[in-house]
Order: structure tokens, then sequence, then C-alpha cells
């Protein structure tokens, strides 16, 4: 019979703190944000020589050591409900734990964008390339390297106004359509693209939605994803160090200007890069 676990006040309003001795620790993890799109930060009970498996929506998470225990850093989905929501946590031999913690409401702002009519309402050949790059796209994402990253606050990849363009419920043409799942930054065509953390690149192409694209995974199910770019400059399999130059800004895809689309992913799910981000300079 599983244990359940119930995370309570601290969870339900938002204020989960980590314990002391992880506070200068804390400064190279991701801001918890209880939202949809969102990040859980959670310390976990277990031998320091097991890592403990956490699992949300039936795929795994990331856990790092952080002393004196195991933090996992979990992504929420774009699409997720307001309210009670559960993980899993298996460590050895001991039996499986529930976790369950309160997901808040957010409600993201919508934008009218005016693009060309077919990356709106698509051919039957463009459609069924969207699909196929849709699975490929999500066999990239599923990668779960057993290497933990070195940090999870990122770089900035371009300079620039970071847009706060995530979770935008889009209406193209007037017709709705799937949330924003990225941060925009407006730069000039051309500018160099760096990679955000140290990492090997599992898939760079052209995507009709995105443009050229680069997805570059840190370890552990955490990855970023840089699209829309003029030009790619690394290939698949490729190591990048952060700070390297990777690509260029571009209007590839379906864009209605010159900027990066940057994405950060954890556990398969796309969340705000902001919360990887240090505050930008006033």
């Amino acid at each position: 019979m599983r244990q359940r676990t119930v995370l309570r006040d601290v969870i339900a309003t938002l204020a989960f703190v980590l314990p002391a001795g992880l506070v200068s620790a804390a400064a190279q993890l991701p801001q918890t944000s209880l939202v949809p799109g969102g990040v859980l930060t959670l310390p976990i009970e277990a031998a320091a020589s097991a890592m403990p498996v956490v699992s949300f929506d039936g795929n795994r998470a990331l856990v790092l050591r952080v002393e004196p225990r195991w933090i996992a850093i979990v992504g929420l989905p774009l699409s997720a409900k307001p309210g009670p929501a559960t993980l899993t946590v298996r460590s050895g031999d001991a039996a499986e734990k529930t976790v369950t913690f309160a997901i808040a409401d957010k409600r993201y702002a919508t934008q009218s964008l005016k693009v060309a009519p077919g990356q709106v309402n698509l051919s039957k050949d463009d459609l069924a390339r969207s699909e196929r790059e849709h699975q490929r796209i999500g066999a990239a994402l599923a990668t779960f390297s057993p290497a933990a990253p070195a940090t999870l606050r990122l770089l900035q990849p371009v300079p620039g106004v970071r847009s706060s363009s995530f979770g935008l419920r889009r209406i193209f043409n007037h017709e709705a359509r799937n949330p924003h799942t990225g941060m925009d930054i407006a730069a000039p065509a051309g500018t160099p693209v760096l990679a955000a953390a140290d990492g090997k690149v599992v898939d760079a192409g052209n995507f009709f939605f995105s443009g050229n694209m680069i997805i570059v995974d840190h370890g552990e199910g955490f990855m970023t994803l840089y699209g829309h770019l003029s030009a790619i400059d690394v290939a698949a399999g490729d190591s990048v160090k952060a700070g390297q130059p990777i690509g260029k800004v571009g209007q590839t895809g379906r864009a209605t200007g010159p900027h990066l689309h940057w994405g950060v992913i954890l556990n398969q799910e796309l969340v705000d890069p902001a919360l990887f981000l240090a505050p930008p300079r006033k």
C-alpha cells in the first residue's frame, strides 16, 4: 500500500522554503512557482548513496544531490489544471510514496497576431509535415541522460529585452491556437545565439512552426530550445559549452519579426524560462 505524503500550508501558499543548510546551493536552483508552466522544487529524504526516482505524469523528473539531501526539480505543464496534483517517489527498497501539492491558478494574457494564412489553416502536406515534426520533437524531449546538469541557472542566449510572452494565449488571424511555450527575446537578425549552459545537441533542423531550431540536452531531462534561427552552427551529437555560439537570430518558421524563441524543458514539459535566469538589471 502506498504511503501518502502531503505538503501542507507551505505548498498551498507557494511559500515553500528550503532548509537552512541548502540556502547557498539554492542560488543555483530555479525559482519555485507552483502555477501552470512553473517549477516545483522539493527536498526528498533518501539515503545519500541511492538517488531517488521521482516521476510526474509518468515522466521522470530531475533530481540533484544538494547536501544534506536530494532535491527534485519538477516542471509543471502549462496545461495543468489548478488544484491538487501528485508525484511519486521511489527510493531503494522503501515503499513508493505519493506526494501531493497544490497548483495555483494563473491567468496568462492573450495576444493577437497576423501571419500568412497558410501558417494557421495548414494544407494537407503542411499538416502531415507538422505532425511528423511533432513526433520528432517529442522523441528529442523524451531524452533522459543520466549525467546531472552542473547548474540550473542559465545564461540569457542573446542580449535584449526579455518578453513576458510565456503562456500567452495566442490568436492567429482571429483563430485561437495553443499558448506560447517559450520566451521571445527581440534581437537583430544575425545576432549570435549562445548556449545557455553546457550540454549536448540532441536535434537541430528546420521545422514548420519553429523554423531553424536547436534542442540542447543539459542532463536528466533538463533541456533548452532555440527557434526561428537564420543559421544553425551545430549538429546533433555536438557537445556545447555555456556561452558558445550555436546559431544566429532569424525569422524562420511562423514568426512576425526577427527574434529568438527560447524554451526550457523539464521532465518533457515546457516551463517558464524566466525562472532559470538571474533577475534583469534595472
